[in-house]
C-alpha cells in the first residue's frame, strides 16, 4: 500500500505550471438579484461555469491572451465581454444582465433537461464541486461524508464488522434509494451491498439528489429518491493534474489522484484511489469499530469527439477491497481458544460504461447507452460463510427535442440482474439465487404553459419476465409568482422488485436468510407527493438570503418484512398486511455576507408501520434533525467551517428508546498557487454510541452485536494535501 501511494506521488508531483481563473458576480441589472444558474462560456469553446446560489461563478483554465467571455441566462439578453488574462483585477468581476428574450438553457444530468435548475418542475438539490471539495478533505475514501449532512437524508450503518452503509431518504429504508453514477443504474440488488463505502467522490463534479418519486426515466426503484454522481469530463485547453494525500488520527491513510486531457478529437481522464485503514477500537472494548480496510479504486474514461454534434465515451470503475472487522486480537493475527470471531468481507466491483449521443440538423438529440456491472463479495465469519456474484446489465434507446413551449423524451430500456450464490459445506440453506429481466417504455415532456407556470408530465411502463405490468404515471407542476418565489407540486407511483438483499438482511450477514418464494412474494408499491416553496431575497442590499420548505409524504404497500421462526436461526421475507406511511418536512436556509456562508437545516420525518396490527414508529429513524454550517471563504486564501447536528432519540427494534446527540466539526484549508493544506476534526465531541451502551455481548468467541443508532468511530482528526494543476500550452 505505501509502494503505491509512494507511486501516485512520483506520477504526479511532475506537473506544469497552471492556468488563470476568472470569477464573476451575475445580477439582474433592474433587482440587483443574483442570477442563480446563470452561465459563462469562453467563446469558441467549452470551456465555461454556471453561478451559484450567489450569482457567482468560477472558470478554472483560462489560457493566457485576450478572449471572449459570452454571459447567459433564461429570460435575459445575452452579455459578450472581452478580458485580457492575466486578469489585473482581484476581486470577483460584476456583471450585469437584462431580462429580454429566452436564451438557451443549461443541461441537468439527472431530469436529462436542457433547463436550469428553477426552472425544472422536478425538484432537485445540487451538490456542486466546490461544496463536494469542502467535504472530500473530511472523507476522501467514500460518499457518506457528501450525503449524511444534506436535510432529509440519514446514512445508517448496518454493521460495525463491515462498516457497512446504506443512504436513507425521508426516513425509507436504503433499498429504495437508486445510486446512478453518470445517469447509469450501477449498485442495485447484491451490489447495493458497501457501495457508498466504496464510491470515493475525487472524481466527481456534481452530485444531483431527487427527492420522492423518480419512476419515469429511472425506473420504479427510485422510491424514496435517487442519487445521481456526475463526474468530470476533460475540457478543452484546461488539462487537470492532481494528487491528493490524507492521514487520519482513526490511523487510515489515503492517497487519490485524478488527469484528464483533451485534444481536439479525443479526450481522457483516469482516477486511481488507495485506502489504507487499520482496525480502530476507540472505547476499548477489543473490538473493531472501525474495521481493517485495504482497497484500490481505478476509473479510467475514453472521449472520442468525430464531430460537433456527436459525442462517444467510454468508461471503467473498478473497485478491489478486503475489510476485516471483529476481535483485534484476531485481526492482529493472534487468534487463540477464546478470541476467534472476526468478519471478513472480500469484494471485487467492475463496470463498463458506454454512452453514444448524436444531435441532428432539426434539434433532435438521439442517446444511446449501456453499461455492464460485475459484483462478487465473499463474506467469512467462523462456522458460515456467504458468497455471490451479480452480473447487471443496463441498456436504453432515447431520443429528445426541444420545441418554442415544450421539450420531449421518450425511449425503452432493458435491465437484467442476475445473482448467483456459490454454496459451499457451512451454507445449509436452499440456493437464494436468481434472475431478473424488466424491459420499460418511457415518455416525458416539459410544458412552458405560460411565464409563471410549467408542467411536467411522464409516463412509464416496465414488464418483467416474473412479476408483470407496472404503470407508472408521474407528474409535477412548478409555479412562478415572482422572481423571487417559485413552488412545486408533483406526485407519483413507484415500485421494488423483491431480493433478500436489503438492510436486514444485511445486518444478518445474509445468514439463515431463506430465499424469495417469487410465487407467493409481490413486489413493493407505492405512492408519494412533494410540494415545496422557495423564496430568494437581498437584504439591504448585502445579505442574500434563500430559504426553501418541502413537504413529502409516502406510501408503500406490500412492503418486504424479514421475519424469524420459532427457533430464531432461519428468516424469511413476506408482504406486509398493511402500509409504511413517510411523512414530514424539511426546512433549509442560506445567508452569504461578503465572505461568510451561514447554513440553516432542520428536518421532521414520521415514519409509521401500520400492519401486523401495530402503529408504531419505524425503528432507527430519528424524527427530528437539525444542523448549522458556518463558512468563511476567502477567495483561493483561506477555507475555514464550523459545522454543528443535532439528532433526537430514536426508537430501537425492540421499541426501547435511544438518547439523543450532538456532533460538531472543525474545518481549516490554505490554499496557495498549487497547493492545498488542511486539517479537520470531525465530530470533536466525541459522539459516540459507546458512550451511552455497550456495543458487545460476551462471549468474544460468539458476541451479539447492538443495533447501531449513533456514531460508533467517535471523534476523528485528519490532515493532508492537495497539489492541483493545470497544465499550459498544451
Amino acid at each position: 500500500m505505501r509502494n503505491l501511494l509512494l507511486c501516485f506521488g512520483i506520477l504526479y508531483i511532475n506537473v506544469s505550471l497552471g492556468q488563470n481563473t476568472f470569477t464573476a458576480l451575475l445580477k439582474d441589472k433592474v433587482t440587483n438579484e443574483p442570477l442563480i444558474g446563470a452561465t459563462a462560456t469562453l467563446e469558441g469553446t467549452t470551456i465555461g461555469a454556471n453561478a451559484d446560489i450567489d450569482g457567482k461563478l468560477i472558470i478554472q483554465g483560462v489560457p493566457n491572451g485576450e478572449h471572449v467571455i459570452v454571459f447567459s441566462y433564461v429570460g435575459y439578453e445575452t452579455e459578450k465581454d472581452t478580458f485580457e488574462f492575466p486578469v489585473s483585477q482581484k476581486q470577483p468581476i460584476i456583471i450585469y444582465l437584462e431580462s429580454g428574450e429566452e436564451l438557451e438553457t443549461v443541461y441537468i444530468s439527472a431530469t436529462r433537461s436542457s433547463r436550469t435548475i428553477e426552472d425544472i418542475p422536478t425538484r432537485m438539490e445540487a451538490i456542486t464541486a466546490e461544496e463536494l471539495g469542502e467535504k472530500a478533505v473530511m472523507n476522501s475514501t467514500n460518499i457518506a461524508m457528501i450525503l449524511r449532512e444534506s436535510t432529509g437524508i440519514q446514512v445508517q450503518q448496518t454493521s460495525a464488522n463491515s462498516g457497512n452503509q446504506s443512504l436513507r431518504i425521508q426516513g425509507l429504508d436504503g433499498r429504495y434509494t437508486q445510486l446512478l453514477k453518470d445517469g447509469f443504474p450501477l449498485f442495485g440488488g447484491f451490489a447495493s451491498g458497501l457501495s457508498i463505502m466504496q464510491t470515493p467522490p475525487l472524481d466527481l463534479r456534481q452530485v444531483e439528489v431527487i427527492k420522492g418519486s423518480a419512476s419515469t426515466l429511472y425506473g420504479g426503484g427510485a422510491i424514496a429518491g435517487l442519487v445521481n454522481l456526475v463526474t468530470k469530463q476533460p475540457i478543452e485547453d484546461a488539462p487537470e493534474l492532481s494528487l491528493m494525500l490524507n492521514q487520519t488520527s482513526a490511523l487510515g491513510s489515503t492517497g487519490n489522484a485524478f488527469w484528464s486531457k483533451r485534444f481536439k478529437k479525443t479526450g481522457f481522464t483516469f482516477y486511481a484511489s488507495a485506502n489504507n485503514q487499520e482496525a480502530y477500537d476507540p472505547n476499548n472494548d477489543d473490538f473493531s469499530d472501525i474495521p481493517k480496510v485495504q482497497s484500490i479504486s481505478v476509473n479510467p474514461k475514453f472521449f472520442w469527439y468525430p464531430s460537433d454534434s456527436t459525442k462517444l465515451w467510454i468508461g471503467i470503475n473498478s473497485a478491489f477491497e478486503d475489510r476485516t472487522g471483529g476481535d483485534l486480537q484476531v485481526i492482529e493475527g493472534k487468534a487463540d481458544s477464546t478470541h476467534t470471531f472476526t468478519e471478513q468481507n472480500k469484494s471485487q466491483r467492475a463496470s463498463t460504461q458506454l454512452h453514444f449521443e448524436h444531435r441532428f440538423n432539426k434539434g433532435g438529440l438521439l442517446t444511446l447507452r449501456n453499461s455492464v456491472g460485475y459484483f462478487d463479495r465473499n463474506i467469512a465469519i467462523p462456522n458460515y460463510a456467504f458468497q455471490g456474484k451479480q452480473i447487471a446489465s443496463f441498456s436504453e434507446i432515447a431520443w429528445s427535442k426541444e420545441y418554442k413551449t415544450t421539450d420531449w423524451i421518450v425511449g425503452a430500456n432493458l435491465f437484467t440482474d442476475d445473482f448467483t450464490e456459490d454454496l459451499n459445506q457451512l451454507t445449509s440453506l436452499p440456493n437464494r439465487s436468481y434472475s431478473y429481466l424488466t424491459t420499460g417504455l418511457f415518455a416525458q415532456t416539459n410544458w412552458d404553459i405560460s411565464e409563471k407556470f410549467i408542467l411536467e408530465g411522464g409516463f412509464r411502463t416496465d414488464y418483467n419476465t416474473d412479476f408483470g405490468i407496472f404503470p407508472l404515471p408521474r407528474i409535477s407542476l412548478l409555479a412562478k409568482p415572482s422572481k423571487k418565489l417559485t413552488t412545486r407540486l408533483s406526485g407519483g407511483l413507484g415500485y421494488k422488485l423483491p431480493t433478500v438483499f436489503n438492510e436486514e438482511s444485511e445486518v444478518l450477514s445474509f445468514q439463515g436468510v431463506q430465499p424469495m418464494d417469487i410465487n407467493s412474494i409481490k413486489p413493493e408499491n407505492s405512492i408519494g407527493a412533494n410540494f415545496d416553496v422557495n423564496y430568494k431575497t437581498i437584504i439591504a442590499n448585502k445579505i442574500s438570503f434563500s430559504f426553501n420548505q418541502l413537504f413529502f409524504y409516502t406510501q408503500l404497500t406490500n412492503s418486504l418484512v424479514l421475519e424469524p421462526d420459532s427457533t430464531g436461526a432461519i428468516f424469511s421475507f413476506s408482504n406486509a398486511n398493511g402500509p409504511v406511511e413517510s411523512k414530514g418536512f424539511e426546512t433549509n436556509v442560506k445567508l452569504s455576507m461578503g465572505d461568510f456562508k451561514l447554513f440553516l437545516q432542520y428536518a421532521y420525518t414520521d415514519v409509521l408501520l401500520k400492519y401486523n396490527n401495530i402503529n408504531r414508529q419505524k425503528p432507527l429513524t430519528p424524527k427530528h434533525s437539525a444542523g448549522a454550517v458556518l463558512m468563511f471563504e476567502q477567495e483561493d486564501k483561506w477555507r475555514i467551517g464550523y459545522e454543528v447536528y443535532y439528532i433526537s432519540n430514536q426508537f430501537r427494534s425492540d421499541y426501547t428508546k435511544t438518547r439523543d446527540y450532538w456532533m460538531m466539526g472543525f474545518m481549516v484549508m490554505r490554499q496557495l498557487k498549487h497547493l492545498s493544506v488542511f486539517v479537520n476534526f470531525e465530530n470533536f465531541t466525541d459522539a459516540r454510541q459507546s458512550r451511552y451502551q455497550n456495543m458487545i455481548t460476551p462471549p468474544h468467541s460468539s458476541p451479539t452485536f447492538t443495533e447501531i443508532w449513533a456514531p460508533t468511530d467517535g471523534f476523528v482528526a485528519n490532515a493532508g494535501v492537495i497539489i492541483k494543476l493545470h497544465s499550459e500550452n498544451e
